[in-house]
């Protein structure tokens, strides 16, 4: 089985003025934000709290500082990110930029790349996307079937990407695309950062079942880019992508999508006894979650390459942030309404209607269990 030790994080020092930063930001900035945007916050941007982020030093926080950054500690971004997921804060407008697109520029892409996108992403003010899942693959991530045929000029793409988080406000896609004609599976892929704005490229919005708009559908016809679009080695797209999804798969986001939830039950029901041992149990289950992704996060920290670990905590994180709307709808007394306009019961409809696609963003199931039994060396 993966070891899941626990690893310190910086002085407590440290620890206690990180945590006071955010809180004050917070409390200077939560006014006009809605009860239920607070669950799954990550994915609701506010460009506003984004920058003010930016000017805090709070996002790029572990790149260097001559691309914008502050070289502070990884464990130090983690304490940060839990204390803004926890709150509820809308992250989303940076939130793939700072977690996974600038990371990865900093392990692959060129200079001039870095040059041009990390300085905005830092600021909190430059957004990314992700161009992965497509129509027919899902989360069979080689499968892709978009291409880029190569030029004398860059590359020429076609294809459609969908699910695509925040592409109606990204600058930037990194897109996986297959660069090697007839190539089968995993080998002939490669990545392309493509400006937004690049004549060719439709984006069209996907709404969800609750009204909100953070997925999109994406359309490439003849999209033109320059060579110097590529990230990292042609044909090296599968390998990037697979490092760059033990960023995605295993940070505080991946069990604390339903927090707001819990809190919104222990204010306003948590001296119902019948309640509380619910809330003792999802308490004692989001403790152990933190404690898998913290140390995941310690091994990335690092320099290692956590995939399965990841794939666990995502796996288990997902299966936990389903849970708890569904373990607190069943505990609420019958004379609970579900229709009125407390927090409570606000944030319990919307999760009810959208908890059942965190397990699919990242990808699935299904996928997850895949990664965690080659890596284990059960099949």
């Amino acid at each position: 089985m993966q070891s899941f030790a626990i690893h310190p994080f910086s002085t407590p020092g440290t620890v206690s003025d990180l945590r006071a930063q955010v809180r004050r930001i917070v409390s200077e900035c939560e006014a006009g934000w809605d009860a239920a945007d607070r669950a799954n916050s990550w994915s609701v941007a506010d460009p506003a709290f984004s920058a003010r982020l930016g000017d805090e030093g709070l996002v790029g926080m572990i790149w260097p500082k001559r691309y914008g950054g502050h070289d502070r500690d990884p464990l130090e971004r983690y304490i940060v990110l839990e204390e803004l997921l926890a709150a509820g804060a809308p992250v989303g407008a940076h939130w793939i930029a700072d977690r996974q697109t600038g990371p990865l520029l900093l392990r692959y892409g060129t200079e001039e790349q870095r040059e041009k996108y990390l300085p905005g992403m830092a600021a909190g003010k430059t957004y990314a996307c992700i161009g992965l899942s497509e129509p027919g693959a899902g989360s069979d991530l080689a499968g892709v079937k978009t291409t880029a045929r190569k030029t004398d000029t860059g590359w020429v793409i076609n294809g459609q990407k969908v699910w695509t988080t925040g592409a109606h406000i990204a600058h930037a896609i990194l897109a996986l695309v297959r660069t090697e004609p007839g190539s089968e599976r995993q080998a002939g892929l490669s990545q392309l950062l493509v400006d937004m704005d690049t004549p060719g490229i439709t984006v069209r919005p996907i709404i969800n079942l609750a009204g909100q708009h953070d997925f999109n559908e994406i359309f490439f016809e003849d999209v033109e880019v320059p060579h110097g679009a590529l990230v990292g080695g042609e044909g090296n797209g599968w390998k990037q992508v697979t490092a760059e999804l033990a960023l995605e798969r295993s940070g505080p986001e991946r069990y604390l999508s339903s927090f707001a939830l819990l809190r919104y039950l222990i204010a306003e029901q948590g001296g119902d006894p019948a309640v509380q041992p619910l809330i003792g149990r999802l308490t004692a289950e989001l403790w152990t979650l933190r404690q898998m992704s913290m140390s995941t996060a310690a091994k990335l920290a690092g320099g290692e390459d956590p995939a399965v670990e990841a794939a666990i905590v995502k796996d288990l994180g997902n299966s936990y942030e389903q849970d708890v709307p569904l373990a607190i709808q069943a505990v609420l007394t019958a004379d609970f309404d579900t229709r009125s306009d407390s927090d409570l019961a606000r944030t319990l409809s919307l999760l009810l209607q959208t908890a059942p696609s965190f397990s699919l963003r990242g990808g699935t199931r299904e996928i997850l269990r895949g990664i965690i039994a080659r890596g284990l060396g059960l099949r």
